[in-house]
């Protein structure tokens, strides 16, 4: 049994909804939470760039004792997984694989689509772990760039963004995706929106919402979990802006009142080698 936190990092808000599915399916786990707003977004950064934000915010939750490492962000999980998992001493977990698999799993006529920020689609890594275990699949991406601005100006049910979804989905019109991959953590908020537009006999496949069932056999398998009868379970929140825009949708997406602290990470190494 171990009570440390568990850690989960992201380039804005959209890893929130990782957090949210953790605090639903492991509610006795403690969660730390940090957000790199202020550099987002990641997408149309380089891949080495990427892994440098990833590694401070590793970083700087390893200074706080986590016992496990999410990286709830699909973008920063193509550049810096392997990564992180061979400098850190504890579990590191993406949201790419348990993704692809559960794609994998409802797909009944072998499209799948994928939605994600440049960096993740120019990755290639959904395309890579689906073909890995099935090439039979025919797998077609779609950058969306414009989505994640949505999310992070709290518009992602507005007039606005059910335009840009709607424009920006034209690109399956022809494909006959039955499985469509939300490849940024993001997207989630943006769910009823791209239901919508691709219609009922789509499934949508949350990345985050895969992976946490990946974090819960991990922490049977590594008998990490918190014990029942341990200390009262404390979470978390960071962010590298504004806590006021990040209390405010945070707090609206997890149905909980969330008090935010300002994070400086910009200066940090990762010194931990295993």
């Amino acid at each position: 049994m171990d009570n440390r936190a568990i850690g989960f990092m992201d380039s804005g808000v959209g890893g929130l909804t990782v957090v949210r599915e953790a605090l639903r399916q492991l509610p006795l786990e403690s969660v730390y939470f940090i957000g790199d707003q202020a550099r987002l977004p990641y997408g149309p950064r380089s891949s080495d760039e990427v892994r440098h934000f990833s590694e401070q915010m590793a970083s700087f939750l390893m200074q706080r004792d986590i016992k496990m490492l999410v990286i709830a962000c699909n973008t920063a999980t193509a550049a810096a997984l392997e990564d992180l998992q061979e400098k850190l001493p504890i579990p590191v977990i993406g949201v790419i694989s348990p993704g692809s698999r559960a794609a994998l799993k409802a797909t009944r006529n072998r499209r799948v689509g994928v939605i994600g920020t440049e960096g993740t689609i120019k990755s290639q890594a959904y395309e890579r772990a689906i073909l890995s275990k099935d090439n039979s699949v025919e797998v077609f991406s779609l950058a969306c760039p414009k989505f994640v601005p949505l999310v992070e100006s709290n518009e992602y049910d507005s007039p606005i963004a059910k335009k840009v979804v709607a424009e920006t989905l034209q690109f399956f019109e022809n494909k006959d995706v039955d499985t469509l991959i939300l490849g940024c953590t993001h997207y989630p908020l943006l769910r009823p929106i791209i239901q919508d537009v691709m219609g009922e006999q789509v499934k949508l496949i949350d990345s985050g919402a895969e992976t946490v069932g990946t974090v819960s056999a991990l922490l049977d398998y590594f008998e990490i979990a918190k014990d029942a009868a341990g200390d009262q379970t404390k979470n978390a929140y960071f962010t590298t802006a504004s806590p006021l825009s990040f209390n405010q949708i945070a707090s609206q997406w997890l149905e909980i009142d969330i008090q935010s602290k300002k994070a400086q990470i910009d200066e940090l190494e990762l010194r931990i080698e295993k």
